[in-house]
């Protein structure tokens, strides 16, 4: 889990570099043309030919247009946030998938749960800081990540329990490609040479990066791995020091801190339920 979050923390790093010359858009298009193939064995190795099989297409067409949007959004604002700012925005993600299961899921959510997550969004509150002279409204583009990526997560209740995670993953960044094929001509900036292997690494460490998460999730209780996730934070800013000279202020670290907690204490509580 340690291992896939620095991979995508990695990836986060290549992409705001990239977002100084390309759009998000052709960005995310040729991220997943080279990720492509490499998901397409990893599932055939993983399961073989089968993997390949959707039963409920349409669902993954909905999951697709949600991750694709998401990720729009998060590499936009990191093209104008520091890294560490926008990870620490979209850690909100689980705060949003305990109340919208409990809206439009009907889990049961209890009073503790309901207050860390309005813990967690006062913790937003801190790190956006709207009304004062700091706020920037590109900040409200990780919240927007973070509500979309609560959407695609839940929408995996919706998936044929027949698929894999591995079908999931070969059907979301396929039909990423499918989509963003459309739009890119609209925004395509001829690629240099010397820009060529960011893409080929935003690729590996992006694939990497989900293949061991989901994997650490197969092999161990969500309550053990999911908590390492806000390992993210730890290398969004070191990052962000070591290309960028970005320093996150105070209360950028006071609302992270927050959010992080109630997000742990989310998924304890979760489990404990569920046991």
């Amino acid at each position: 889990m340690c291992a896939g979050v620095a991979c995508l923390s990695v990836n986060d790093a290549i992409a705001k570099t990239l977002t100084a010359g390309y759009s998000p858009v052709q960005i995310l298009f040729l991220r997943n043309v080279i990720a492509l193939p490499v998901a397409l064995l990893i599932a055939l190795k993983m399961g073989g030919a089968g993997e390949l099989r959707s039963y409920r297409p349409m669902v993954h067409l909905m999951r697709g247009i949600l991750w694709i949007c998401a990720t729009i959004l998060f590499f936009t604002s990191i093209r104008y946030l520091g890294l560490a700012e926008a990870t620490a925005l979209v850690f909100a993600a689980p705060l949003f998938i305990t109340a919208l299961s409990a809206l439009f899921l009907g889990d049961h959510v209890g009073w503790r749960r309901w207050l860390a997550v309005l813990t967690g969004f006062v913790g937003v509150l801190i790190v956006v800081r709207p009304g004062t002279e700091t706020f920037q409204p590109v900040s409200l583009m990780p919240v927007a990540t973070a509500f979309l990526y609560s959407l695609l997560m839940i929408s995996a209740r919706w998936v044929d329990g027949r698929e894999s995670v591995w079908t999931l993953l070969v059907y979301l960044t396929g039909i990423s490609v499918v989509l963003s094929v459309f739009i890119a001509p609209f925004v395509w900036t001829p690629v240099r040479a010397g820009d060529l292997w960011l893409f080929v690494a935003i690729a590996l460490f992006g694939t990497a990066g989900m293949t061991l998460m989901t994997q650490a999730f197969r092999l161990a209780p969500a309550v053990v791995v999911a908590p390492l996730d806000y390992t993210a934070l730890l290398w969004a800013t070191a990052l962000g020091w070591l290309i960028w000279n970005e320093i996150p202020d105070t209360a950028t670290f006071i609302g992270a801190a927050i959010i992080i907690a109630s997000g742990v204490f989310t998924i304890v509580r979760e489990h404990k339920t569920n046991e």
